[in-house]
């Protein structure tokens, strides 16, 4: 027993570093949608 919950440990461990070195590497892409906002011009002072 005492083998098999030190395996478990070792994969959750390689799992989180794996997750870990994915998320650091993966080139996350930035939005391409234009955001256009009309403000009124109400909201300025003068």
């Amino acid at each position: 027993m005492k083998n098999v919950s030190r395996i478990v440990l070792l994969l959750l461990l390689a799992l989180l570093v794996g997750g870990a070195v994915f998320l650091a590497t993966w080139d996350i892409p930035s939005p391409v949608a234009k955001t256009e906002k009309v403000i009124p011009d109400e909201r300025f002072p003068r």
